[in-house]
């Protein structure tokens, strides 16, 4: 199972690609990740076009909420069931003209909404470390095809950790930059002010490459940023020398898991030793606490407002009904899952003109003094690490969490101050607990993308765990 590097020395594409694709068939059978194999034959055919491309002939997977020109693009969702775009999303064209084959669409939370991926209607993807329990969600159908070993890189969009929590379940490298350092051009939105094109990598060299490759300013896009794209690959420096990183002890105090625990501290422990400075962040207990609820707010609002051309008559399958109204309640009952229903019911009530001021605007309010105490939290420090998550994959079936304590709001869902604020952040795998996998979370400051991958390569170093991959028997 190769890297990028590996990938581009090898002296047949075709065949590397054509097994990729046998591997995908494979592997979809027990992991139920992928919605929509595609062809690679075309993109194969036109291949010289781009050789010495960053990604030349590197076999990829798209989240299917990525606009693909004549492929299925479904966002997890029934209502597209006939949805075959006509053009394609930026990143799909950046891709191609870097030389990569995409070979599938993989699957997803319905539009993004949720953390588990088992709202799909495909029906649930499953964790190759371990099939009774979560990929993980959003953009778990990409997770497990890189973790699996079936491509070395998958899209993901990320708009609450939606891959950097799947990172931490699979035992990969999940990456999220800088609010608009992606173009967002072709994907199909959930929230506008917090979607991030996102992707997962086997290791942090890579994740520099497929930066490069992505980035820069799309006019399409008017929230892309005016910046030039740097060589972050050739410029990775994993010296920890004069370093200073926080430790968000919010984080720890919420997890109750002693190998979780143990984990970071031998991972801090190590980076010590290379010489960094390490010093304890303490934010905003209150603030942290009402990350959960804010996000629901805002994310949903957003959701509601960008997904009301889907009524069976603008976009969408249609169903019968005698009445215009009758079909376009027809068609959204058919064609979106309960969770989303209920998502959309929370955010048209908070978008309701008498409740606007109480809950709308008041959430933007508390976002952004959340995003106020984290550039605090930052302003001395090169970056902020703690636990991706509070615990290991749960199972399928696992709903005993309470979603009122500290572990559950704090621990499970502090990365979402990441879309919050727009700063770059990263996960990547810190060690196992039973044979699964666990994750550490790095954040850095707003456009540092540079320093983020230059500490994370630590990371890495420090763990010894680039290129994990669990392969499905």
């Amino acid at each position: 199972m190769m890297n990028f590097t590996q990938y581009k020395a090898k002296n047949n594409p075709v065949e590397a690609v054509n097994l990729a694709v046998e591997a995908a068939m494979k592997a979809n059978t027990k992991l139920n990740a992928v919605v929509t194999m595609v062809d690679p034959g075309e993109q194969l055919n036109r291949l010289d076009q781009y050789a010495g491309g960053k990604m030349f002939g590197i076999p990829i997977a798209l989240k299917d909420n990525v606009n693909t020109s004549g492929v299925l693009t479904t966002a997890g969702s029934r209502i597209l069931g006939n949805y075959v775009p006509q053009y394609d999303a930026t990143i799909a064209e950046k891709l191609r003209e870097a030389g990569a084959i995409v070979i599938a669409k993989s699957s997803l939370d319905e539009f993004g909404m949720g953390g588990s991926n088992l709202s799909a209607a495909t029906g649930p993807v499953y964790n190759p470390y371990d099939l009774s329990r979560m990929s993980g969600g959003s953009s778990g159908g990409s997770a497990v095809l890189v973790a699996s070993g079936v491509v070395p890189f998958a899209i993901g969009s990320d708009t609450g950790d939606s891959v950097r929590k799947p990172a931490s379940y699979n035992g990969i490298v999940g990456y999220k930059p800088t609010y608009g350092r992606i173009s967002r051009y072709g994907i199909i939105p959930y929230a506008s002010s917090l979607d991030h094109v996102a992707f997962f990598t086997r290791n942090i060299t890579d994740a520099a490459i497929a930066l490069e490759v992505l980035s820069g300013r799309d006019d399409r896009d008017m929230t892309s940023l005016q910046l030039p794209v740097e060589d972050y690959a050739s410029l990775l420096n994993p010296s920890l020398e004069g370093k200073k990183i926080g430790i968000l002890t919010n984080v720890l105090k919420a997890i109750t898991n002693p190998e979780i625990q143990a984990h970071f501290a031998n991972l801090v422990a190590r980076l010590k030793e290379q010489g960094a400075t390490i010093v304890d962040i303490e934010m905003n207990q209150d603030l942290l606490s009402a990350i959960l609820p804010t996000y629901y707010i805002i994310a949903n609002a957003e959701a509601t407002a960008n997904h009301s051309n889907l009524d069976g008559l603008r976009f969408g399958v249609q169903k019968d009904g005698k009445e215009i109204d009758e079909v376009m309640s027809a068609s959204r009952t058919a064609g979106f899952g309960k969770q989303i229903r209920k998502r959309f019911v929370i955010g048209s009530y908070a978008l309701f003109v008498e409740n606007q001021d109480k809950l709308f605007r008041k959430a933007q309010k508390v976002r952004r003094l959340i995003v106020e105490d984290l550039k605090h939290a930052l302003s001395d420090i090169d970056g902020l690490i703690a636990p991706a998550s509070a615990g290991v994959a749960p199972k399928l079936t696992d709903t005993s969490m309470d979603q009122l304590s500290s572990t559950y709001l704090i621990a499970e869902n502090y990365m979402v101050m990441g879309n919050f604020s727009g700063y770059p952040s990263v996960t990547l795998p810190m060690g196992y607990c039973d044979g699964l996998p666990v994750g550490v979370n790095l954040t850095c400051k707003l456009y540092d993308e540079q320093t983020t991958l230059n500490l994370a390569l630590a990371i890495e170093q420090a763990t010894g765990l680039a290129d994990q991959i669990k392969e499905v028997a």
